[in-house]
């Protein structure tokens, strides 16, 4: 006899929850970022970010289409949604807890792994893209480290909630 369930047993367990956890906090990570980096950073007099033109730019570096939807499905959906939750998931978080342990709570952890986004994005992808190292340390280089920092700490704050319940 077979259940309900058993279309899904060639999937790994949890997988579902898994990946529904990566979406949600993800979005919600990417609209704090976009809504510091696109909003209020401007609307204090800070650089505006344009997380859509360094992703336009990689993919024109790789002959790839790099229109306008293109570097916000980048943006979004692939390192929004999908990358920087993977890497927090399986990389960073699993060796900070083998190094450190749980002794530092979830905060710490969090905001650097925002740093390191930062680094990887602002320092690494854009000299993969051709662009200035750290964006020449301009405005832009400064909004995009605190909208980076702030992603890392809404999506492993919506992690947490979400997993509690």
């Amino acid at each position: 006899m077979t259940t309900s369930t058993d279309h899904t047993s060639a999937l790994a367990p949890g997988f579902a929850q898994t990946l529904g956890l990566m979406f949600v906090a993800g979005f919600f990570a990417t609209a704090a970022f976009d809504l510091w980096g696109q909003i209020l950073s401007p609307a204090l007099g800070f650089a505006n970010l344009s997380p859509h033109g360094l992703a336009k730019s990689l993919l024109g570096t790789f002959g790839l289409p790099n229109g306008d939807f293109a570097g916000y499905f980048v943006h979004f959906y692939l390192v929004g949604l999908i990358g920087y939750p993977v890497g927090w998931l399986f990389i960073f978080r699993p060796v900070w807890t083998r190094i450190l342990g749980q002794s530092t709570g979830w905060f710490i952890p969090s905001a650097v792994y925002g740093f390191g986004l930062w680094v990887f994005a602002i320092g690494g992808i854009t000299a993969i893209a051709g662009l200035p190292f750290f964006l020449n340390f301009s405005g832009i280089t400064w909004v995009a480290l605190v909208g980076h920092v702030l992603y890392g700490i809404v999506m492993v704050a919506v992690m947490r909630l979400v997993s509690a319940r």
